[in-house]
Formats: structure tokens, sequence, C-alpha cells
């Protein structure tokens, strides 16, 4: 099951307890579904949970029930409404004219408790939502052909607190959220707390392999740069031999090259401590740039 089909089926397991909430969620899922007009409304998912759900959805918020419902081995599931007395009821329960178009607005008088707001975004999501694997990337979105109704919902997210953006593609206006800390809480707010914490933990083990990573990389790269420099003191020493000048050199530099070259795989910070008292790193590195430099005198 993918994770936006895992949130769905989470989303429908909240109660339908609360007329009010049952009207909200339905308001949201027909101004998100396929075809919601005065002559017909027409529901199109392939969640077989968001299916199981929709009848009683219908009948808890209207009394009502479809005048088609999906039928056998059909791939996605198919709800209509063409009796125009019912789609009346349902538009009036709305607030709007049935003789007009009830998707050109959100009706915010039916959205004033938390709760209804709640389940309005819930009912959109599971009509016109999805959400991608967290793992992949983050990124959940809701789909609607109606321009304002899109517009409003920004308003009203607005006004709880959240800033998605929004797009049009293919005919629809995609209202979105790549944020993964605004996503976990919307998921929250609809009703998905396990999904919301199921991507809060993937967000967590990511950062943490990333950070890994991240010091992982660091410490190589450092590495590298002391095996660079360790071979270039290592040259430096090869041609003071071939210079005979090592005999002259400072008694401290003498021993500079004896451990440098007995051990030539440490750090700086490692080798500083193999002198005998051992001396500082900066000491220690002020002494190997001295044997580099005359090397090359």
């Amino acid at each position: 099951m993918s994770f936006s089909s895992s949130v769905k089926s989470e989303l429908c397991r909240a109660e339908l307890d609360r007329p009010c909430c049952a009207r909200a969620e339905a308001y949201g899922a027909l101004l998100y579904c396929n075809t919601f007009t005065p002559q017909e409304i027409r529901i199109i998912t392939e969640s077989a949970d968001f299916a199981s759900r929709l009848p009683a959805l219908l009948a808890c918020a209207f009394g009502l029930s479809f005048d088609r419902l999906p039928g056998q081995g059909e791939q996605k599931h198919i709800f209509q409404l063409t009796d125009a007395g019912k789609i009346g009821q349902i538009i009036d329960a709305f607030g709007f004219d049935s003789r007009q178009s009830p998707v050109l607005h959100i009706n915010f008088g039916l959205l004033e408790e938390s709760c209804c707001r709640s389940a309005f975004l819930r009912g959109a999501f599971l009509s016109g939502g999805s959400i991608t694997e967290p793992a992949k990337r983050y990124h959940l979105e809701l789909a609607t052909s109606h321009i304002q109704a899109s517009r409003e919902l920004l308003a009203l997210l607005a006004d709880m607190g959240r800033l998605p953006k929004q797009a049009a593609r293919g005919g629809c206006q995609v209202t979105y959220f790549k944020s993964a800390s605004q996503i976990e809480e919307l998921l929250a707010i609809m009703g998905a707390p396990l999904s919301a914490m199921e991507l809060m933990n993937t967000r967590a083990e990511k950062e943490l392999r990333n950070g890994v990573n991240r010091r992982v990389n660091c410490e190589a790269a450092n590495l590298d740069k002391a095996v660079d420099a360790a071979q270039e003191q290592l040259e430096a020493i090869r041609r003071l031999y071939a210079l005979d000048r090592v005999e002259s050199l400072s008694a401290q530099l003498k021993e500079t090259i004896i451990l440098r070259e007995t051990y030539p795989e440490l750090t700086l910070s490692q080798l500083a401590e193999e002198f005998e008292p051992p001396i500082t790193k900066s000491c220690l590195n002020h002494r190997l740039r001295k044997l580099v430099e005359l090397s090359r005198a």
C-alpha cells in the first residue's frame, strides 16, 4: 500500500458521529471530486476505504443515498447522483441557491468550528488529495477544477496558520505543501496522527543519515588531506637525505624526521603525542614546514 493510500485509510477510520462535521467532510469531498453541479454529482476514487465510507458519509450528512454505486470488478469506484431533488437538498444544505452552481465558493459559515474545518480538509484530501512517499520527498497536494474554491481554501488554511503554495496543472488548481513539518501538522489536523508520526520518523531517519554521511565525507576529506601532507613531508625528508643535509639539522628536526618516518600514517595530532615529551600540533606543524622549506632550498 502506498503512503497516500495508507493516509486515506487512516482518515476513513474517523467516526461519523456529528452531523455538522459529516456535512463539512462531505462539502470538502464534493468541492474536490470529479463533478459537482446542479445536474450531477460524480465521485471517482481508487481508495477502497473511501469508497466504503462514502455511502455512510452521505447518509449521515444529508440522509441520502447515491443513485449509482460502484459495480463489481470496477478498477475505480464510481458514485453518482443525478436526482435533481437530492442534489438540490445537498446544495441547499451548503447555503447556496440550487439554481446556481454550488462550486464557486466555500461557505465559511459552515466551517466556523475547528472540528468542522478538520473534517472539511479530510474530505477534500480523500476526494482530491495525494501525498508522496516521505522517503522520496515531501509533497502533499489538493487538486480541484474550481478556481474560486481553491483560492478560498488558501484563505482558510492561512486563517489556520498554514501557508501552502498554489499552481495550475492540467485544468486543475493545485494547493500544495512541500514543508515536512507543515505536512505533519496538516495530517494530524485532518485526523491521521499515525501517518504524521510515520512521516516524522522518516524525516528524522533521513536527517540522521544525511548527518552521518556529511561527517563521514568530512572525515574522509580530512584523511585525504592528512595523507597528502604526510607524503609531501616524507618526500621532503628523502630529498634532505639525498642532499646530505640531515646531519646538520637541529636535534628537534632530527627527532621529527625519525618519528615521521616511523609513523607515516599518523595525523599531526597523533604524531605530536609520540614525542618525548609530547609537543603541540602547532609546534609539530612548524617543524614539518621547516623541513619542507629546507628540502627546497
